[in-house]
């Protein structure tokens, strides 16, 4: 008979460890549930758009054909610049992270890669105009560079 109680109280013990491992179980995913409601919501920013939002179209006044054009550089950033004795290229990245590379020449859209600085792009327009590219993000448009 002795044996008998001891095993009782033994699975009454366990009954007892199983309830409140299981109070803390809820207890944990409640406060769980209650964190994650009380977070702020924190907005999607793709890591390679940059400062999409901040470009330098305000500045320029670019018109709504020059926004909406895949193929303008306002929509690319210079990701990377090698200059050689017999070849130069540089990398720009879009928004969504696809590289483009270009040689000296080349043309992106309706504009010529036409030089390259230590730290900058330049493009020559149809209209004998330039625009620079930095690393920085800076677009900006001269008649001569």
């Amino acid at each position: 008979m002795l044996s008998a109680t001891i095993s009782f109280a033994a699975d009454n013990d366990k009954e007892k460890l199983k309830e409140q491992v299981n109070e803390i179980v809820k207890e944990i995913q409640n406060e769980v549930v209650n964190e994650i409601q009380e977070d702020d919501e924190v907005p999607l920013n793709d890591p390679f758009a940059g400062n999409e939002g901040n470009t330098n179209k305000a500045r320029t006044g670019l018109d709504d054909g020059e926004e909406q054009d895949e193929m303008s550089l306002y929509n690319f950033k210079l990701v990377g610049l090698i200059s050689g004795k017999d070849h130069s290229y540089i990398s720009l990245a879009n928004s969504s992270g696809e590289v483009l590379t270009l040689t000296l020449g080349q043309h992106l859209g309706k504009i010529k890669l036409a030089d390259l600085r230590l730290t900058e792009a330049i493009f020559e327009k149809d209209d004998k105009t330039y625009i620079i590219i930095d690393f920085n993000g800076g677009i900006r448009e001269t008649d001569e560079y």
